[in-house]
C-alpha cells in the first residue's frame, strides 16, 4: 500500500538508498535538508534524538567505536534472523533507533581520531554527544574547543544529571532516573492493594530526553540561522523526568500534598481507569479502559450503562465530586462493567462518544487495521532478511515527508564514503587510518 504522504513515485521504494543515491530523479524536499549532524551518542537518548532529526531530513553521521560500535548492536535477543532462521549479530534494539543514518567508525581515544572528529566538525551544523561530564574535554572535543573551530555549531550534550549541579559527574541511567525523578512513586498499583514502585515498560526518561533534545536543537539551529551564533544545549535525563511529571508535579507544588500510586486510575479525573468486564469466550478475565474526561461524558456513560440516576447524584455529578467520592463510585462502576463483555461495552461506548479503549498486546497492536492504515510499519529489503519490518516514524508532513532509509546494517559502512566526500581523503590516507585502528 502506498504511503499517503509520499508521492506515487516514492511510495513503496523503502530501501537503503537515500535521496543522494537517486541520480536524475527529483526527490522530495525534507524539512531539515542541508543540515548535517555529527552524532557521537550511543544507546538510546542521543540516538533517539538524532534518529528524529534524520527522519526530518538531516544528514546524520553516526560515529561508532571500531570493532564494537554502538552498544545496542549487541543488545539482544531478539536478533535479526538470516534466511535459514539463525540469529545474526543485528539486534532489534539497534535497528529501532538508528534509521536514516550513516555509520562511520572512529576511535576518539586516539589523537588521530580526535583530529578526524575536529575536521568533520568543520563540515557539520550539529554535534550530539552523551559522554560523562568532562570526557569530551579530555579528548579536546568539548564545546569551547569545537566552538573555536565552528562558531555556528549547535553542540548538544546529553547526560544523566546535566553539566552542573552536585550530581553532574554521576552516571545516569533511565531506570535510576525514573526512581529519582518521582515517576516510580506514582506508577504502579495503589499501596493498599499491594502495589509498590514500578518503572514504565519502556525507557521513557531516555525517550523524552531525546525528544526534548530534538526540540532544543531545532531552536538553536533557528538562532544560528538568524545570527550565525551556535550554542551548547545542556540536556539531563533527571531534568526531563521532573518536567514529565506534568500535572502531578503541579499538583504537589500547588497543594503541598505528595501524590501516591493510583494504579490504572487517574489522579484528577474519575472514572478514568481500567475496569474488569465480563469474561471473554475462553472464560478468561477481560478488561477495558474507561476514560470519562468531563461531566457530559459521564452523563453519556451512565445512559449507556442504564444507570442515568448516577449522573444526577450530587456525590457524582461533577468531576470534583467524583474525585472526592472515588471510593464510593468506583465499586458501583466495577459491578456495572462486569455485567457485559468488552466487545459490547466498546461498541456501545464508542457509539455514544464516550472515550474508551481495549488493552492490546503488541501482536494486537501491529495487527490493528488502524496501524496498517497509518503506515506505522515499514518494510525493508535488508541484506540479511528479505522483508524486515520496523516501526515507522509517526511524523507525517504533507509537503516535506520524513525519510525512509534503512539503519546502517554494517558497522562503519559509510566510513570511506564520508571521509572521501567531506574531507577529500585519498585511499592512502584511509589505509593508514585503518592500519593504526583509528577507523
Amino acid at each position: 500500500m502506498a504511503d499517503w504522504w509520499l508521492p506515487d513515485w516514492l511510495a513503496g521504494t523503502r530501501n537503503a538508498k537515500s535521496d543522494r543515491d537517486e541520480p536524475g530523479k527529483m526527490m522530495p524536499m525534507h524539512s531539515l535538508g542541508g543540515i548535517r549532524v555529527l552524532d557521537l551518542s550511543r544507546v538510546l537518548a542521543g540516538p533517539w534524538c538524532t534518529q528524529t532529526l534524520a527522519d526530518l531530513g538531516a544528514e546524520v553521521i553516526k560515529i561508532e567505536r571500531p570493532a564494537s560500535g554502538d552498544d545496542t548492536r549487541n543488545w539482544g535477543p531478539p536478533f535479526l534472523k538470516d534466511a535459514d532462521g539463525h540469529d545474526t549479530q543485528e539486534a532489534a534494539y539497534y535497528l529501532g533507533t538508528n534509521r536514516n543514518k550513516r555509520s562511520v567508525t572512529c576511535d576518539i581515544a586516539q589523537a588521530a581520531g580526535q583530529a578526524l572528529i575536529r575536521e568533520l566538525v568543520l563540515q557539520c551544523d550539529v554535534f550530539v554527544e552523551n559522554f560523562k561530564v568532562g570526557d569530551m574535554a579530555r579528548y579536546g572535543l568539548d564545546y569551547p574547543s569545537l566552538k573555536a573551530l565552528n562558531p555556528r555549531l549547535v553542540y548538544c550534550s546529553i547526560t544523566g544529571f546535566g553539566q552542573t549541579g552536585p550530581y553532574a559527574t554521576r552516571a545516569g541511567y533511565d531506570y535510576a532516573v525514573q526512581g529519582m525523578g518521582g515517576l516510580m512513586s506514582v506508577t504502579g498499583e495503589r499501596d493498599e492493594l499491594g502495589g509498590g514502585p514500578q518503572k514504565v515498560g519502556v525507557a521513557v526518561a531516555d525517550l523524552m530526553t531525546g525528544m526534548y533534545s530534538t526540540v532544543a536543537i531545532l531552536a538553536a539551529l533557528r538562532h544560528a540561522e538568524k545570527t550565525g551564533e551556535g550554542q551548547q544545549v545542556d540536556m539531563a535525563l533527571l531534568d526531563t523526568q521532573i518536567a514529565m511529571l506534568a500535572n502531578l508535579g503541579a499538583n504537589y507544588l500547588v497543594s503541598g500534598e505528595v501524590p501516591g500510586r493510583a494504579g490504572n486510575a487517574h489522579q484528577n479525573i474519575v472514572p478514568y481507569q481500567v475496569f474488569e468486564v465480563a469474561p471473554n469466550r475462553d472464560g478468561h478475565k477481560d478488561h477495558l479502559i474507561l476514560a470519562v474526561g468531563n461531566d457530559a461524558q459521564f452523563v453519556k456513560f451512565c445512559a449507556v450503562a442504564e444507570r442515568p440516576e448516577l449522573a444526577l447524584n450530587p456525590l457524582f455529578a461533577k468531576n470534583r465530586d467524583r474525585v472526592r467520592n472515588r471510593t464510593a463510585l468506583v465499586p458501583l462502576l466495577e459491578a456495572l462493567l462486569r455485567e457485559r463483555s468488552k466487545a459490547d461495552w466498546l461498541a456501545a461506548l464508542e457509539a455514544a462518544s464516550v472515550p474508551c479503549g481495549a488493552i492490546n498486546d503488541l501482536a494486537e497492536v501491529f495487527a490493528d487495521p488502524n496501524t496498517g492504515a497509518r503506515q506505522m510499519v515499514t518494510h525493508w529489503p535488508h541484506p540479511l532478511q528479505a522483508d524486515l519490518r520496523l516501526v515507522a516514524s509517526p511524523m507525517k508532513l504533507s509537503v516535506t515527508p520524513v525519510r525512509c532509509d534503512l539503519p546502517p546494517p554494517l558497522l562503519g559502512q559509510h566510513t570511506d564514503e564520508v571521509l572521501r566526500d567531506l574531507l577529500g581523503f585519498a585511499d592512502g590516507q584511509l589505509d593508514a587510518l585503518k592500519a593504526n585502528g583509528t577507523i
